[in-house]
């Protein structure tokens, strides 16, 4: 049978940020290494449905969280219950018609072995399809927080892969078969599981060993957000290494340009970059909001985080899973950034635990973990097919 020997599989994310995105990519590299074989194809749904959509369901996401972040937080928490019948009305079906046809073209147009989806929004049309028997491929859904919302949990998925044993228990509780709901962690670059020389990786980068290095990731954040954050790390009475990346976010990074930093410090300010695997490897201390993926690569790279301006919803959430464990420090008002960078960095010892905390909290073979499982899915499948023949 050709399809167990040369699975198609299907990859669907959303743009809603980068982190669905990467995760997408981190199970297509690992899928690459583990089943060479395996066709892939991975997609970003919102570049299959119209402008005017693409535009209001990812950056309008964004420029709520920013403006309106309490708004933001009830309607996450308003919306937090597994989809039901109300989801199913002939509105919701015509809104699917009129944005997703092209989706449903690519899901219904060739014969795909398996779904991967690293958002929600296009899991919700596989199961109607497959309700009506247009399409016959199983799908899986890879949560990419430490929490799980309800909007992920519906029938018609095989499969959840999800980032702990608690958010689990929450996927068990939103009506999940045990034997559906499987721990990988969240899939982040491959890379980042391999085994690498911090102080080859500190050289190579051009940072001297000897001070504390600080990873600002600034591309999440509103411009004045980015300038006063990068002013409280400035402001460290300790002499430091302050890296900030501002990713595609150019108003943050020529705006912090801009601004005076003592001389005790040395300061280097970059764009998007490739190197983030190396920029995290080096960190002592990362200030972020906590996504989901950049806090798995952090916890993967034993950095310390510094939690500032989580969006009300998923990233309080991902917040809480840190500061429980021990590997981060939360800052609720800007203003005592710096008192607790002082804090942290006086006491070496307690910057050391959340360190090794992170590396008990951190599941950086994930990616890894949901390919194989897939493949497994696959090739269960196919076996049951010949044996039914």
């Amino acid at each position: 049978m050709e399809n167990s020997n040369h699975p198609r599989i299907l990859i669907l994310s959303a743009s809603v940020g980068s982190g669905h995105i990467r995760a997408a990519a981190a199970i297509e590299a690992a899928l690459a290494q583990i089943a060479p074989e395996a066709a892939v194809t991975n997609v970003d749904v919102l570049q299959l449905t119209n402008n005017v959509f693409r535009r209001a369901y990812g950056a309008g996401y964004f420029r709520a969280a920013q403006r309106t972040p309490n708004l933001v937080g009830m309607m996450y928490d308003y919306l937090d219950r597994p989809i039901d019948g109300r989801f199913t009305t002939r509105a919701r079906l015509a809104f699917e018609r009129l944005n997703f046809t092209r989706l449903n073209r690519l899901l219904t147009d060739q014969p795909w072995d398996l779904a991967i989806n690293t958002h929600f929004l296009p899991s919700h049309l596989i199961a109607r399809l497959s309700k009506n028997q247009t399409v016959h491929f199983p799908q899986v859904t890879v949560v990419t927080d430490f929490d799980v919302h309800g909007m992920w949990v519906h029938e018609g998925c095989e499969r959840y892969f999800v980032a702990t044993p608690e958010t689990r228990a929450n996927v068990i509780a939103g009506g999940v078969p045990p034997e559906k709901a499987i721990v990988t962690g969240i899939p982040i670059d491959p890379i980042f599981s391999e085994h690498r020389d911090r102080n080859e990786i500190i050289h190579r980068l051009g940072l001297a060993t000897d001070r504390p290095i600080i990873l600002q990731m600034a591309g999440g954040f509103g411009v004045g957000s980015a300038e006063k954050i990068h002013q409280m790390i400035c402001d460290v009475e300790h002499p430091l290494q302050i890296i900030t990346v501002t990713g595609k976010n150019a108003d943050a990074k020529e705006s912090i340009q801009q601004m005076d930093c003592h001389p005790r410090h040395y300061r280097r300010i970059l764009g998007y970059s490739h190197q983030m695997h190396d920029l995290l490897a080096a960190a002592d201390i990362v200030v972020t909001k906590p996504g989901g993926l950049t806090t798995s690569e952090c916890l993967a790279s034993g950095c310390a985080m510094i939690v500032v301006e989580p969006i009300p919803g998923q990233e309080d959430r991902n917040a809480d899973f840190v500061l429980e464990n021990g590997c981060a420090m939360k800052v609720n008002n800007l203003a005592s950034l710096t008192y607790k960078l002082n804090a942290l960095l006086g006491e070496p010892q307690r910057l050391q635990r959340m360190r090794s905390a992170a590396l008990q909290c951190a599941r950086p073979r994930a990616a890894f973990d949901v390919a194989a499982q897939c493949i497994e899915l696959i090739e269960s499948r196919s076996s049951a097919a010949w044996r039914n023949l």
